[in-house]
């Protein structure tokens, strides 16, 4: 060789040598991920993945799902490249505007199903890496210091006992909270379950305004009960809070998802951190105790700690809603904004109405007379209205009117009209139960 070849064979080598393992398999030295998952999930698959691919930094930017679906809508010239969250309506709402891009995963292993869910996109835009169900958490020293008993399903949480004791986020805030609710909606049926949720609404002492006040609550003792993801629940009671968690009957099992989005600029990162999620390496990062997400791959689950959830083997585990997500895209927005309206923004008002409802049933116990229990009856009833019918929620033209703001932002046009409607209706609503409540509870 040449003294020129030489050098040239040399200077090449010491460039391959020293090249990252990222650069070396053409990943980008950049991923950037949009996420409504707390830090103690993205913080361990984050450098997990940055311990793979060393030349690759990634860049998590926390946000509730509502602002992350609006973040990817707002960047569309210049993207994230991954959108990754628990709702799979979120995803269908950004399938539908085109924000995804299809991706076909090379992992083995991983089941087509979690129960009766597919756990990917049947259209190949978004991927499951993880399962989630939703129920209720509960702080045993609290329970026993207020002698509350343990709750197994969403009624029991309508019961008197309970007022002033219980805890929710704001499905607009929480895209978790939003499966909870579409979920008993979908379980119930639309009447029946909103009677729950207003029931239920008013024993609420809090509606958080993100995801994770309800944990933090319940587990600090602020308050005893916290309606949540599975995942709140479980890891909070493997990191050693004295919490426990339920799933009810009416819940349902779907997956976490992951997706790249349109235009992404750090295409192959991208593709590798989807593939990392659903390695074996990934699967195990689920079962941390700071996570307790359950794994898509049914071998995962083979170290997993005694008593681990596990909807491979227990097939009551969501088998009673057949979630559908096409139902809960079409009507995301309003659904959000109809929970706010009734029960968010007039939380005091219905705790007021409930409170009536129930001091009048306790005074006047098996008794009373025809007159009293008509005039409560007609409480309930009121407390436990909507304003608005499965028919008309699930019209195009009415669900088309709605969409998610931002924190302070103010509804315009048809959204507006509905909202007002809406929030006259529960105010008139509550203050007639209230009367009606205390009538019946002063008559003879």
């Amino acid at each position: 060789m040449t003294r020129i070849s030489r050098r040239t064979f040399v200077f090449a080598a010491v460039l391959t040598l020293g090249a990252s393992p990222a650069f070396s398999q053409g990943l980008e030295d950049r991923l950037i991920i949009v996420t409504s998952f707390p830090k103690d999930l993205t913080a361990p698959f984050a450098g997990a993945f940055q311990k793979k691919y060393p030349g690759t930094k990634v860049e998590v930017q926390n946000r509730n799902t509502a602002a992350a679906i609006a973040f990817v809508r707002e960047t569309q010239s210049n993207p994230p490249d991954i959108f990754w969250a628990s709702a799979p309506d979120a995803f269908e709402v950004l399938k539908k505007s085109s924000l995804l891009q299809k991706y076909q995963p090379k992992a083995q292993g991983v089941a087509s199903k979690i129960g009766s869910y597919p756990v990917n996109d049947p259209d190949g835009f978004y991927i499951g890496f993880a399962a989630s169900g939703y129920g209720i958490m509960y702080n045993t020293r609290y329970m026993r210091a207020n002698n509350l008993p343990a709750p197994k399903e969403w009624d029991d949480l309508k019961k008197p006992i309970y007022f002033g004791h219980v805890g929710i986020s704001a499905p607009s805030r929480s895209g978790t909270t939003h499966l909870t609710v579409e979920t008993i909606l979908q379980g119930e049926g639309w009447d029946k379950g909103w009677a729950t949720l207003l029931e239920v609404g008013g024993n609420l002492t809090q509606v958080s305004d993100r995801s994770f006040g309800v944990p933090d609550a319940v587990n600090s003792g602020q308050y005893g009960l916290g309606i949540v993801i599975d995942f709140f629940g479980l890891s909070a009671k493997a990191s050693g809070f004295p919490v426990e968690f339920v799933y009810p009957t009416v819940t349902t099992i779907v997956p976490a998802n992951v997706g790249i989005i349109a235009k992404s600029k750090n295409q192959k990162a991208a593709e590798a951190f989807v593939e990392f999620l659903l390695s074996d390496e990934g699967q195990q990062i689920l079962l941390d105790p700071k996570i307790q997400r359950l794994p898509v791959k049914e071998a995962a689950y083979a170290k997993a700690p005694a008593g681990y959830p596990n909807p491979f083997k227990d097939a009551k585990l969501g088998a009673r809603v057949k979630f559908n997500a096409d139902v809960s895209e079409a009507r995301y927005a309003l659904l959000n904004s109809l929970y706010d309206r009734l029960i968010t923004f007039r939380l005091k008002e219905l705790n007021a109405a409930w409170k009536a409802i129930h001091d009048a049933e306790k005074k006047l116990g098996t008794g009373g007379s025809a007159e009293a229990k008509k005039l409560i009856a007609e409480a309930r009833r009121l407390a436990t209205a909507v304003p608005i019918s499965e028919k008309e929620a699930s019209d195009k033209a009415v669900a088309a009117a709605f969409r998610d703001l931002k924190k302070g932002e103010k509804a315009a046009g048809r959204q507006a009209e509905f909202e007002e409607r809406w929030d006259s209706f529960a105010v008139k609503n509550y203050a007639e139960a209230k009367a009606l409540a205390e009538r019946a509870g002063s008559a003879k």
